[in-house]
């Protein structure tokens, strides 16, 4: 996934990559590719902050010598990143990877059309995720002055990465096949979370270490990598913004309607604020919820959408009645809960449900199973409305049972991955159709503490089944990373859960249906294709030509000079 920046500073963007780092994590700082001339100096020797400064001097010189200002910044810089589980590539796998790159961009001679721009890929060890990567610095004024073009550099870069993981087998961007993608964090939030998951990560530890009354290592003195690998597998599931897009989900999931979806939000304890259209406060366009600040503190409000692309609002409509009616009693429980008042019309959810729905809807789970054998696996509507249905049910159980995030939160959250697509849901048609949502209703009021009860055994099997059948789709989809966490974690996590709760009398066999393919000749869309085809046709050319070690002579352009005419000069002299 390339990560892009622009600036105006090649010295210092050059100097910061050779140099220790922010935190002295670079290791052996050099060059793996780059133009000709600078290959030919510096090849992969170690370099230090004056062979830094002379590279960007190199690097500069079109810029510097023929005057010529890039609207943004001249210095482009993007970095190439890998997943620590794909290893460490070779400086040669490098040199090919970050050459390919460039050329795609069109920042060499662009087919023998254009005077390349100079380049240099830079390689200073793993990132503090261990990820190996490398980072490219491009000056954007080609050697004859011209300027190189950015217009939707991100959405070509984009290409470009997708071009590179088919010709060099590298990890495939499943979220991008998939249509679908989750929310980044920005610094300050990613620093608050790790704070956070190591508080939890120790409590933990510390709470199984009293439990077995073993010689369990203290904390502070277990081995760092083991202490980060817990440190990790907390950091999903205690962000403050995954807290709240549970209960969210949970609550959405659980309601037969918009209203009931505002009371129940408001009944876990989630502090909820409107967004009403221009001039109107009966019509809301979307909505915002925070955890209840301690005293003195201002809420911290996230927006439905930034939670999850699943819980905007449109979205979330599309899943319950459209009616006159149901928009009136919804207009009226949002704006009580904006002016913090009791609920207009309390509901299903202040009562304990009827213990005979457990039956039924552990039916109408079972049914859901059987009628997504029918469904395509290349209609991605229909599998993330089921993701992220299961998903609420899990969220809605964890939200009951857990005091903290534990197995049935770790289940929802990557469960609700597959419910995070681009484009929004056509809506459902109703007639005839099941869903989890009564599941999601039953188990929101499941009782925290002690073993469940054999209804909700029986249920789990069957949100289990559903489990299976979004990871068959995501299997045939080719999307390996989500089926694979969905095949071993959270598996891992469900067996735990059902080994807590009273065992059920199977009483028939699942039959064990093939995962159905998909044709994936449209994995490779035609951007990708065509940056594809950029790098071949740049890597036969460059073993057409000859290469030499000296750079090319930068001379600036001589301004031009009109003849006039004087008494010297010209037919009357």
């Amino acid at each position: 996934m390339p990560n892009i920046t622009r600036g105006d500073r090649m010295s210092g963007l050059v100097t910061y990559l050779v140099g220790g780092g922010r935190h002295n994590e670079h290791t052996e700082p050099h060059l793996v590719a780059g133009d000709d001339a600078l290959m030919a100096w510096y090849d992969d020797a170690e370099l230090s902050r004056d062979s830094g400064l002379a590279i960007a001097r190199h690097l500069d010189r079109p810029h510097k010598q023929l005057g010529v200002d890039v609207k943004g910044g001249h210095v482009w810089h993007a970095s190439l990143s890998l997943r620590a589980e794909e290893g460490i590539k070779t400086d040669a796998e490098w040199n090919a990877i970050a050459t390919d790159f460039v050329a795609a961009m069109g920042f060499d001679d662009n087919d023998g059309t254009k005077a390349p721009c100079r380049w240099v890929a830079v390689r200073h060890g793993l990132s503090k995720s261990g990820n190996d990567h490398v980072h490219i610095a491009v000056n954007l004024v080609r050697e004859d002055g011209t300027k190189a073009s950015t217009h939707l550099d991100y959405v070509r870069a984009q290409n470009a990465a997708r071009a590179l993981e088919v010709k060099h087998g590298l990890e495939l961007l499943e979220s991008l096949k998939g249509e679908r993608a989750t929310r980044g964090y920005s610094p300050a939030e990613q620093a608050k979370v790790e704070e956070r998951s190591a508080l939890f990560a120790q409590r933990k530890y510390e709470a199984h270490a009293e439990k077995i009354a073993g010689n369990v290592t203290p904390w502070d003195q277990l081995d760092p990598r083991e202490r980060q690998a817990r440190i990790t597998a907390e950091i999903r599931l205690n962000a403050p913004r995954n807290d709240l897009a549970r209960k969210v989900r949970a609550c959405a999931s659980a309601s037969a309607n918009e209203a009931e979806f505002v009371r129940r939000l408001r009944r876990s304890g989630v502090v909820v604020r409107p967004r009403y259209a221009d001039g109107q406060t009966d019509v809301i366009t979307g909505y915002s919820v925070a955890a209840k600040p301690a005293p003195g503190e201002r809420p911290i409000w996230y927006g439905g959408g930034h939670m999850g692309r699943d819980l905007t609002l449109p979205r979330l409509r599309a899943e319950w009645p459209d009616s006159a009616t149901g928009a009136m009693d919804a207009a009226a429980e949002w704006n009580a809960a904006k002016r913090n008042q009791r609920p207009v019309a309390p509901g299903r959810e202040t009562v304990e449900p009827d213990p005979e729905l457990w039956d039924r809807y552990t039916a109408e789970l079972g049914e859901l199973r059987e009628a997504l054998r029918s469904v395509p696996l290349e209609d991605r509507d229909t599998w993330a409305r089921v993701a992220r249905q299961t998903s609420g049910a899990f969220a809605a159980w964890s939200n009951a049972v857990e005091e903290v995030p534990g197995d049935l939160a770790a289940a929802s959250d990557e469960l609700a991955k597959s419910a995070q697509t681009y484009r929004g849901h056509a809506r459902p048609q109703k007639a005839g159709r099941v869903s989890a949502g009564g599941a999601a209703m039953l188990l929101a009021s499941a009782v925290r503490g002690g073993q469940g009860t054999a209804a909700q055994a029986a249920m789990l099997r069957q949100l289990m089944n559903l489990t299976q059948a979004v990871y068959d789709a995501a299997k045939a989809a080719q999307q390996a990373r989500h089926a694979e966490a969905i095949a071993t974690d959270i598996r891992a996590r469900l067996v735990r859960v059902r080994a807590a709760l009273p065992a059920t009398a199977t009483t028939a066999t699942a039959t064990k249906t093939e995962p159905r393919r998909i044709d994936m000749s449209a994995a490779i869309d035609e951007a990708t294709r065509e940056a594809l085809d950029k790098m071949n046709r740049a890597e036969e050319n460059r073993r057409k030509g000859t290469t030499s070690p000296l750079p090319s002579t930068i001379e600036p352009t001589r301004p031009r000079t009109s003849a006039t005419q004087g008494p010297d000069r010209g037919p009357e002299r």
